[in-house]
C-alpha cells in the first residue's frame, strides 16, 4: 500500500466490532507512534491503551455518544504542556502539534493493520480526569476509539485542491 493509498484508506470508524486487537498488531501500532517526530525532539505524550471495562465505561461517560458503546478499546491521547517546546517569539506552546502528529501516526499505523479509529476531541475533559486516574503533569488531548470495523466506509468529502493550495 502507497502512502496516499493508505491516507485515502483512513477514516473515522464509528461501529466497531468486539474483536480484540492481536498483541502484535498493538506492538507495531505503538512502536511507529514512538517514532513520530516533535518539536526539538521533546515527546511531551503518554499513550494509555484501555480494554478493560470498568474504565471503558468511565471514559466513554466523558463522550456519550451510542456509536462509542461498540468500541472495545480506547487509547487515551496524553499531552505534556509544560514539558514541550514553545516558540521563544511568540510563546507558541507546541503541545498540541506534537500531540496530533503522534496521534495520527497511531491512526495511519491502524489503519496500515486493518484496524478502525477516530479522532474524539469534543469529550468531557473535567469528568475524565474526575473519574480516570491520569499520570501527573498530562492533560488529555484525545480520545482514540480502535477496533476492527464493523461498518461501510463512508466516502470522504474534501476541499478541491484550488481551493487548499495556492
Amino acid at each position: 500500500m502507497t502512502f496516499k493509498e493508505l491516507c485515502e484508506a483512513r477514516y473515522s470508524c464509528r461501529k466497531y466490532k468486539a474483536q480484540a486487537i492481536e498483541p502484535e498488531k498493538l506492538e507495531y501500532i505503538k512502536e511507529c507512534v514512538r517514532l513520530a517526530p516533535s518539536a526539538v525532539n521533546k515527546q511531551p505524550w503518554q499513550f494509555i491503551y484501555v480494554t478493560e471495562p470498568e474504565m471503558l465505561s468511565k471514559i466513554k461517560a466523558s463522550y456519550q455518544r451510542e456509536w462509542i458503546e461498540t468500541a472495545p478499546a480506547i487509547i487515551i491521547c496524553l499531552q505534556d504542556r509544560e514539558n514541550c517546546w514553545t516558540r521563544k517569539y511568540d510563546d507558541k506552546n507546541h503541545a498540541d502539534i506534537d500531540i496530533a502528529i503522534a496521534t495520527e501516526h497511531l491512526c495511519l499505523a491502524a489503519t496500515e493493520q486493518g484496524l478502525g479509529t477516530c479522532w474524539v476531541c469534543n469529550f468531557d475533559i473535567n469528568l475524565l480526569k474526575e473519574t480516570v486516574d491520569l499520570p501527573a503533569g498530562y492533560e488529555p488531548a484525545v480520545l482514540i476509539p480502535i477496533g476492527y470495523p464493523d461498518c461501510d466506509i463512508t466516502p470522504k468529502t474534501r476541499k478541491s485542491m484550488e481551493e487548499i493550495w495556492e
